[in-house]
């Protein structure tokens, strides 16, 4: 229950659980392989990564959802509100807006660099006016603000087994990687909006161009020219992930199963766009609930591994933001055809 993560991060303070308790429900909303990860944290570090999430989600819907019919400019002054009360709340040190005020409360909590926040911000605007880009090094200024920072945003949160510095740059691999599977799976959803992230130069290499992807969504014709392009966009997303792989073992042990969990669903977005011939331009390609109850469970198994032993009533609690935190408890594994919402409602009962 959000009340027990609440209390296992000493967070006592009722407009403090409140604003925790909206950045939780935006994430088991919005962002279900996120979410279902993150339970498999130390039930007191869930909260900070509710607060990290809620923030980004609230930014990227006053960007692509904040009404059917919000024009470029509303937007803009609505992301340039949203960023003036941040920089308010981090200087202030508290909001009134919810995942401002517990965004603010984790970045203190963790010394969170508050440049990563500023860097998203700056990569949240670009998506008022930037439709498209030329290159994947192009791509990689938006990712860095978009994605590579919400790693680096994470790591304080995780911990770390080496020098922070040392995990960083598998950190924004791994969140650049997950980005990159975002928008191969939502290709049609971004091209209705006006946008391609999928490199240019990527797409001539195949001969592939916006029309063509424009009339293969309006007409749900395939054409091998956009599957050719889309396979080598999902060759280079395995690279970055290749690349990120390391990573997971310079965590904290007890925040490992929550990363690897992570790491394999959204590695399964990729295999299931690969098994559906790659036709994101026309369906969005879904990870089955079997897979992923099969993978929380493993994950489940991992966490209660990585449990350190009980303290005694006589060990101090360290504090800080390095401190080390106990990890969250989880059932026996072994029980047959347990579905996702089972392996997630058991996990939240011990933790």
């Amino acid at each position: 229950m959000t009340a027990r993560e609440l209390d296992a991060a000493a967070i006592h303070d009722p407009a403090l659980r409140a604003a925790y308790a909206t950045c939780r429900r935006l994430n088991a909303r919005h962002g279900r392989t996120y979410f279902l990860a993150t339970r498999l944290l130390p039930a007191d570090r869930r909260p900070a990564v509710h607060a990290l999430y809620g923030f980004a989600r609230r930014a990227d819907d006053i960007v692509d959802d904040l009404a059917v019919d919000a024009g470029p400019g509303e937007r803009a002054r609505a992301l340039l509100a949203f960023e003036l009360r941040l920089a308010e709340g981090l200087t202030r040190g508290t909001a009134d807006e919810p995942v401002i005020r517990a965004l603010v409360h984790t970045a203190s909590v963790y010394g969170i660099d508050h440049r990563h926040f500023t860097d998203f911000m700056a990569s949240m605007r670009s998506d008022l006016t930037v439709t498209g880009y030329a290159s994947w090094e192009e791509l990689g200024g938006y990712t860095h603000g978009s994605a590579a920072v919400i790693g680096l945003q994470m790591l304080p949160v995780l911990g770390t087994t080496c020098p922070r510095e040392e995990a960083a740059p598998y950190a924004a691999d791994l969140g650049v990687a997950f980005q990159l599977t975002n928008f191969l799976r939502d290709v049609g959803e971004d091209l209705d909006r006006g946008r391609v992230y999928l490199p240019a130069d990527l797409l001539t290499a195949h001969d592939v161009d916006r029309e063509l992807l424009l009339h293969s969504r309006a007409t749900g014709l395939r054409d091998p020219r956009i599957t050719s392009a889309l396979r080598a966009a999902a060759a280079h997303n395995r690279e970055i992930y290749r690349r990120a792989l390391p990573g997971i073992a310079l965590l904290a042990p007890e925040s490992r199963p929550c990363i690897r969990t992570a790491f394999v669903l959204y590695g399964g977005i990729l295999d299931a766009i690969e098994a559906d011939g790659y036709a994101v331009l026309h369906r969005r390609a879904v990870v089955s609930r079997a897979r992923r109850a099969t993978v929380a469970l493993d994950g489940l198994v991992r966490a209660l591994a990585a449990r350190p032993a009980p303290r005694t009533a006589a060990a101090p609690r360290p504090t800080g933001p390095g401190r080390s935190l106990p990890a969250a408890g989880a059932p026996p594994a072994g029980q047959p055809r347990r579905t996702r919402a089972s392996a997630e409602t058991a996990h939240e009962d011990v933790a």
